[in-house]
This record gives C-alpha cells, structure tokens and sequence, in this order.
C-alpha cells in the first residue's frame, strides 16, 4: 500500500516504536509511586517533556501531557472561557471541529473570521472581531487544504488589545518549524499521532505565568493541570516522535508533494489545486477533478492500492462540501470531486510517482465510465 493519509495520521518509525516497548512490557509501574521502578517511569516522562518542549521551544515545565489532541483543544478553550471576562469567543471560519465543536457550547457569543478564496484568514476582518472579543482560537494550519495561517501576525494583533491567543497547531507540529515565543501564542495543542507517533496522547503547551483551570480533576497529576495516572509509554513514544522529526528528514517531504502535483497537473486535464500555494503545509495537497465524484476515486484508488481521503466531508450518507470549502467558496460541485492527499517522511519519491499514476488511471475510468468532457488545467492564483 502506498499510504498518502497523513493529515490523518502518521506509521510508528522503528526508533519511536523501540523506544516505547519497554513501557510496554517491562516499566508499567505508576509514575506517581515513590519506589524505584516508578521513579524510572517518572525520570522517562521528564525527558519526553523536553524532547516535546524543543520541538515547539517551549519550556519543558511549560508542557502538558494529554490523551490526545481533541482533549488539548478542549482543555485550552475550557481555560480560557473560565477566565477570561465578558466577550466574544473569536475563531476562524476554518477551524477544526474540536474548536468550533467546543465553542458551540460555551454560553458567550463566537464569532467566526472568514477566509479569502486561498483560505488564509482575512486580516481585516479579524482586527474588527477583537474589539469586544474575550479570547482567540486559530489554527497554524488547515488540517484539509494545508494552507498556513498568519499566526503570528495576529497573535501580535491580539496581544496589543490583550487578547489571549491559542492555536490548533496539530497539522503544523513537526511539518514546519514551530516557535510559541516567535509565535506569540498563550496556548497551543499537538498531537503525537501526526508526526509519526502514537495515537491516543497529546500536549498542550501553557505560557508560563497564564492563569490556568485543569478540565480534568483528579489525582493533580501534570502539576495539578491534567489528571490521570500518565500514559508513560504514549507519552515516551511521543517525545521520541518529536526528537526524530529534528533529526531530519530521510526524504524530502516537500519534493515529494511537489513531483506528485506537477506529474498530476501534467498528465490530468481538468484538475484544480485548491489553497494558497505559498502558504501550504509541504506534505499536503488539496485537488479537484473535473467531471468526477471524491468517492468513486477513492473506491479507485484503493483497488490500486494508494490510501488517501476525500476533500470533502460525507453527512448522512450523502458527500457535502466541508465548512472548511465552503468557507473558501469553492463550489460544490468542485468540493465533490476533492481529494487530500498528505504525504509523510516515510514515503518516497518513486511512492509519489507512482500514485500520481495511480490517479491518472483512476480519474480517465471515472471518466469513461461517466461519459463526460473535462476543461483545462486550473491552478489557484491569489489576486
């Protein structure tokens, strides 16, 4: 199988999944205990705290252990909705269900801030949402379209009117360099399944000296900010994700995507790549098809052997655009035929070639079997 499902989840290096099987077996004691075997555990958790600290340059005591990324973005925007005053919750039109989800239920007014046809959040309009507003969530990067916000940019916007900032940094985390301190934020959440780690842990980075409220109370395990008896090995595996994602990478990620789009565009007619070109996450791309449906290329490719997802969300049992297209404008019929596909470092150049050729094969049958002509190529252009 040729696996280009990144954005949804990454495969265990062999460094990261050593590191993790003697807290598996051998180091199951509770890392809260006072004998030797639980100090182990305890001195394993402190070093997957730094390991995780550098990847975002954070402080190691500024990290927080969690069960997964939705749980990091939940306890952020629990925090900051219990102690921040009266306001508006401000998020972007492209945030990822865990945020718009969460803010759903909060009994304050939200506020969605629109995004341009590219995707990128218009500034504009976001300087206006903070007058009144009581806390910001943005993501650093679009989970479906990969496209990069100006994080920083309006994290500094914020800070001028003393507005505290989280971002959803899950899609950007070990893709491209992430700095909290050059980034301006108050609260950031990733998740080790997407940078070649295990499912089912995560961090929330806490700004050291932001006023603080846990959504889990219990034993005051991390500090007193997350309880629960920790997850030593998720945890172990997670920052051994993180070191070898400094490491560097065994391919290079953004050639990959980049030879699998120009063969596409080469040899597809009818093909448009959705999101702001300059501004996108290197592993991922975001296409169209004309005169073909996302499910019956997926159905495709899959016999093919090349594992990917659709660019749309599928809602009782019928295929309708995501908030996330729509909120680009992207017509429908356009937002049916999408396909994400997210390439990681365990894939190759030969992989990428291959599954464009895949694609190739997969979109004329569709074709043929419709009946239908196709336009030329479209590339987004901004402006």
């Amino acid at each position: 199988m040729i696996y280009l499902d990144a954005n949804a989840t990454t495969p265990l290096p062999p460094e990261v999944l050593e590191a993790m099987l003697p807290w598996l077996r051998d180091g199951f004691a509770n890392p809260s205990g006072s004998y030797a075997a639980a100090k182990l555990a305890r001195r394993a958790i402190d070093q997957a705290r730094g390991q995780v600290a550098e990847l975002i340059g954070a402080e190691p005591g500024e990290i927080v252990f969690t069960g997964g990324g939705t749980e990091s973005v939940n306890t952020a925007l629990h925090s900051l909705d219990r102690l921040t005053g009266q306001g508006t919750a401000v998020v972007s039109a492209i945030e990822h269900s865990a945020v718009l989800r969460f803010v759903e239920t909060l009994t304050r007014d939200q506020l969605r801030v629109p995004v341009d046809s590219g995707g990128r959040l218009e500034m504009e309009a976001f300087a206006r949402a903070l007058e009144g507003a009581a806390f910001v969530s943005l993501m650093a990067a679009n989970n479906e379209t990969g496209v990069i916000q100006p994080l920083r940019e309006a994290a500094a916007l914020a800070r001028e009117r003393g507005v505290p900032v989280h971002s959803d940094a899950i899609q950007a985390a070990g893709k491209i360099p992430l700095n909290v301190r050059e980034l301006g934020v108050d609260l950031l959440t990733i998740s080790a399944h997407k940078f070649h780690g295990p499912k089912g842990v995560g961090a929330l980075y806490v700004r050291e000296g932001l006023r603080f409220t846990p959504l889990l109370h219990g034993g005051g395990q991390e500090a007193g900010r997350r309880s629960g008896t920790e997850n030593t090995a998720g945890i172990v595996g997670m920052g051994a994700a993180a070191a070898w994602m400094l490491g560097g990478a065994k391919e290079p990620v953004g050639a990959m995507r980049d030879a699998f789009e120009a063969r596409v565009l080469a040899e597809i007619s009818g093909v448009t790549v959705n999101g702001e070109l300059a501004h996108r996450l290197p592993n991922t791309s975001h296409l169209s098809f004309d005169q073909c449906d996302a499910a019956g290329l997926l159905i495709l490719l899959d016999e093919a052997g090349v594992a990917c997802s659709a660019g749309s969300a599928c809602m009782t049992g019928k295929q309708r655009p995501s908030h996330v297209q729509l909120a680009m404008g992207i017509p429908e019929s356009r937002a049916k035929s999408s396909l994400r596909i997210s390439f990681s470092r365990l894939n190759t150049l030969e992989e990428a070639v291959a599954a464009a050729d895949a694609l190739r094969k997969a979109v004329e049958k569709l074709r043929r079997v419709q009946g239908a002509g196709v336009g030329p190529v479209v590339v987004y252009s901004p402006g």
